[in-house]
């Protein structure tokens, strides 16, 4: 059942996102009252899943889910379909129009999934605000797990900044450490000293490819006193801290530890009495509490408390096109990376199973909505890439003609249709190569 949901999930955001970027084409062609063909989620080689024919176009879609495509009558495309070249051009082809209308077409695309992603992240941020946890807020610091011990890193350490930049989001901590091209200085408050870091490159590659990140850091747990609901347990109050534990009977105490470490000894002391130290108004007390036969002392502990900004329709335009505009940077930032061979980025392309894993094994709208809006940008993002046969491809032919005022062969666009599909194919075999290879061999 849990696979099933991570499909439903894939397969619905993926016909989002190609049916709004084909839109794009669709639309813009249509205002130019240039005439579409075929209009297709997915790829129909051989036959289509189901197809209808309203006007000039035909409707439907494909068994091949690689992505889809609006077939626009007089343009070499992936159909790579060239009946049009010898007969006379018609006023409604695509090749008929100025280069600026056929400049707009092309990016239509890519456009529509910038706009989906800004529009996604208007109305998460209208819906569900921005809730996350504060660096700041982590007062206790964090754990580290042996990649990070190795790294310099001591469990207690607060991140101070990375590179010089302070960070407040907890989650963009780790892609600010792990994602980079250079060694990394990281600025951490030990025990009220400040002390720099320096993480190598090398390291950091190493950490990524064996998933050392997996487990970083994570808060530290202090216990802290959040309500009482046992009456045994009536001499602590809210807010109080539990800084040690000891038993007259076992003669063992613990000191300076986490919640889970506490638990565990409430659990060995189960049905005992045990002495506690809380620290209430910076002054440090002592009860003696029993512990039930299950190992509680009958409390709930307090958790690090989660920041929520809200935002009313207005404040959510701006702050939903900021968040695309991040998403977009941060993703490019990356892209170069993977081309730059010191990285080895590259070794951690994934193809449709990557893709398909990063959605959750139960229904969350905020999730899917929020993966939704994350793979429009990479989907446009990728597009725009002048590599031939992509819509960065076709519209760089179209922007030389625009400079230079000559119309670029329709062999020579041919050509590079072949060279672009070529690519675009290897690139899907590395990229689900590496898919098989992480998931059923290494």
């Amino acid at each position: 059942m849990d696979i099933l949901v991570k499909i439903i999930q894939f397969f619905l955001c993926f016909t989002i996102l190609v049916g709004i970027h084909e839109f794009g084409h669709f639309i813009m062609a249509r205002i130019f009252r240039i005439r579409v063909e075929k209009f297709y989620i997915f790829f129909d080689i051989g036959f289509s899943l189901f197809k209808f024919r309203r006007g000039e176009t035909e409707y439907g879609m494909g068994w091949l889910p690689l992505g889809g495509y609006c077939k626009i009558a007089g343009m070499i495309d992936e159909s790579m379909d060239k009946g049009y070249q010898s007969q006379a051009v018609q006023p409604w082809e695509f090749r008929a129009k100025p280069a600026w209308q056929r400049f707009l077409v092309m990016i239509a695309g890519v456009v529509m999934n910038v706009l989906l992603a800004v529009a996604i992240y208007i109305g998460i941020c209208y819906t569900w605000g921005d809730t996350y946890l504060s660096n700041e807020d982590v007062r206790w610091g964090y754990n580290f797990n042996e990649a990070g011990h190795s790294l310099g890193f001591q469990d207690g350490d607060r991140i101070v900044t990375v590179d010089g930049e302070p960070i407040d989001n907890f989650l963009d901590i780790l892609n600010a450490m792990i994602i980079t091209d250079a060694d990394r200085t990281v600025v951490v408050d030990r025990n009220g000293e400040q002390v720099e870091l320096i993480l190598p490159l090398d390291r950091l590659i190493a950490m990524r490819q064996s998933k050392g990140y997996e487990g970083l850091l994570v808060p530290r747990q202090p216990f802290v006193i959040d309500s009482v609901v046992a009456p045994t347990a009536a001499a602590l109050h809210k807010g109080d801290e539990i800084v040690g534990m000891s038993s007259r009977r076992t003669e063992d105490s613990y000191e300076n530890m986490e919640f889970r470490d506490y638990r565990a000894y409430l659990e060995l002391h189960a049905g005992d009495t045990v002495t506690l130290a809380v620290l209430r108004g910076g002054e440090r007390l002592s009860f003696d509490l029993p512990v039930s036969e299950e190992g509680a002392l009958g409390v709930i502990r307090a958790t690090y408390p989660l920041r929520t900004r809200e935002y009313t329709l207005w404040q959510a335009i701006p702050a939903g096109i900021h968040k695309a505009g991040e998403v977009i940077a941060s993703y490019w930032e990356q892209l170069k990376m993977i081309v730059q061979p010191k990285t080895k980025m590259y070794e951690e392309l994934g193809g449709f199973l990557a893709i398909g894993s990063i959605f959750p094994s139960t229904w969350d709208w905020q999730d899917f909505w929020m993966k939704t809006a994350f793979l429009s940008i990479i989907l446009a993002v990728m597009n725009i890439i002048p590599i031939p046969g992509l819509d960065g491809g076709h519209a760089i032919f179209t922007f030389w003609e625009m400079i230079t005022r000559r119309k670029v062969s329709d062999k020579v666009l041919e050509a590079a249709q072949y060279v672009g599909l070529v690519i675009i194919l290897m690139l899907l075999l590395y990229a689900n190569g590496n898919d098989i290879y992480r998931f059923f061999i290494k």
